[in-house]
């Protein structure tokens, strides 16, 4: 029987890190009524998490679904991690879909993707019928509490190598079409090996989930927990705009480890909640990604909370969520940038020249990765693909890739990165090349400041910033003469009543350029 000869292949140095659902598969063995994720409604052990996984896994395969893409189309909360995770014990590689996200780019994700399948509800399914899709569906709550075939699904990942997919996230293309980023099994092993060894994690751990499960920062919460035994608190989002509710969830269920986009904490220093809340006693780390983190929101959590751990991370989805970090070890002034760090472990960074030379001293340069972190390329878009993912320009001997980040920066006096800016933030104005993230880091540190974003209007050639106070020209001019020249200054300021963000927690520069 086919199964039996794939369970004596096992016997004879079958690789137990190849899926990621060996990580289950022993904390579930380890701690099997221990609460592994909570959401509003429901939470979920590792013991309950496996044997539904398992379900839908034997599901899966009964359909005759094997490697291929899996579309999860759920409110955010625990069933959409049950559904992750049947998707890898089927050796399938799951693709999350948000139920908010606009009609047109879901038709564009399904046009890339081509899924196999969609995995919602029956309530859910009304609404993405009305999607060009006319594959088949896998109904949750019909399928979830099933008998598993563990010999079916022990067959399968028998069959499964590292390198098979795990999953596939869209980021934002700059054609308008959504770009399919591909990770494998492989890549998410080593990273979460890699924060868990850095950070310490262990089952003593909770962690309090802010990013989108479509979000690549979410990857670190939810594998971690699954390797470590930990367990992650999915935070209501509306609590994102109320800080002192949020700091009181996080002191409730004893949260004590976040891993947040900047944007999170600044709204939580800009209101002060820290008055109000103390989670001296509660909150071990404070670890960040996703954009620029202004040190003088951070100096207000490092006031507030001197004993935490606080962490840089840096990276694209492109590299599975990152590849340098900086645990923060000394005092930054307001106006300091903060450092994107060093390399993690098994990971290599090559900054280059527009000659792809290796810069000298602090030569700006891109920044470029090579190692196992990164993505196989684009789902079904091969043009992109050879754009981003390139042959290594320093080793002409073997095939070699590197992803081109787009990202501009220079090491410090430390020998730590500093990021500048994206290459299209990059302008020329007056003569002179401009980073936007350099103004952006000086407007930062004015004391009313809490967000702002800079763009260069080319019809008037004017430096553009968007902030959400209302403070003139000349004051923010008068405030950062001294952090930049003359030429740098912004030509224009725009004040909003709130500075537009993305699904992601990020700014929306794509909005802010429609107000040019």
């Amino acid at each position: 029987m086919q199964g039996s000869r794939y369970r004596e292949g096992k016997g004879k140095g079958f690789n137990m890190k190849a899926n990621v659902t060996y990580w289950l598969d022993k904390t579930a063995d380890r701690f099997p009524d221990k609460t592994a994720f909570a959401d509003e409604r429901k939470a979920v052990t590792f013991r309950q998490l496996k044997t539904q996984a398992m379900a839908l896994a034997t599901q899966m395969l009964q359909m005759g679904l094997f490697k291929k893409p899996v579309v999860i189309y759920l409110e955010k909360g625990v069933d959409v991690l049950v559904s992750f995770m049947g998707a890898a014990y089927s050796c399938n590689f799951y693709s999350p879909i948000d139920v908010d996200m606009p009609a047109s780019r879901v038709n564009k994700i399904l046009e890339v993707l081509q899924p196999a399948l969609v995995i919602t509800t029956k309530e859910l399914q009304t609404a993405f019928e009305s999607y060009e899709y006319e594959g088949g569906y896998l109904i949750f709550e019909e399928t979830v509490d099933a008998s598993a075939d563990e010999e079916i699904v022990e067959a399968a990942r028998c069959r499964g190598i590292d390198t098979d997919l795990l999953y596939v996230l869209f980021t934002s293309g700059s054609t308008g079409i959504p770009k399919g980023v591909t990770i494998n099994h492989r890549s998410v092993i080593d990273y979460i090996d890699w924060v868990t060894e850095t950070f310490d994690v262990t089952e003593e751990d909770s962690f309090g989930n802010q990013a989108p499960f479509y979000f690549d920062n979410s990857i670190l919460d939810i594998y971690s927990t699954i390797k470590t035994g930990a367990t992650t608190y999915i935070i209501p989002k509306n609590l994102f705009a109320q800080p002192v509710p949020l700091l009181e969830y996080l002191k409730e269920k004893k949260i004590n480890t976040i891993f947040w986009v900047p944007s999170a904490l600044i709204v939580v220093a800009k209101l002060k909640a820290f008055r109000n809340v103390d989670l001296s006693d509660t909150l071990h780390r404070v670890l960040f990604c996703g954009e620029v983190m202004p040190n003088k929101q951070l100096n207000v959590w490092r006031k507030f909370l001197p004993d935490v751990l606080y962490a840089n991370l840096y990276g694209p989805t492109e590299i599975t969520d990152a590849c340098t970090y900086y645990i923060v070890d000394r005092e930054f002034a307001d106006d300091e940038p903060l450092p994107i760090g060093i390399p993690m472990i098994n990971t290599d960074i090559l900054i280059l020249n527009e000659k792809d030379e290796l810069v000298k001293d602090d030569e700006i340069g891109e920044l470029c990765v090579r190692g196992t972190s990164l993505s196989m390329g684009y789902y079904n878009n091969p043009e992109k693909t050879r754009e981003a993912f390139v042959q290594n320009p320093l080793n002409p001997a073997v095939p070699e890739t590197i992803y081109r980040t787009g990202d501009l920066v220079r090491y410090n006096d430390y020998g730590e990165l500093l990021y500048l800016s994206r290459k299209d933030f990059q302008i020329k104005h007056m003569g002179h090349r401009i980073e936007l993230g350099e103004i952006e880091t000086a407007v930062s540190s004015i004391p009313e400041i809490a967000l702002c974003c800079c763009l260069y209007d080319e019809k008037r050639q004017k430096i553009v910033l968007f902030i959400e106070e209302e403070l003139d020209k000349t004051y923010i001019n008068g405030q950062i003469s001294g952090l930049v020249p003359e030429y740098m200054l912004p030509g224009k300021v725009v004040s909003l009543e709130k500075m537009p963000i993305n699904a992601n927690g990020k700014i929306d520069r794509v909005k802010l350029k429609e107000l040019l």
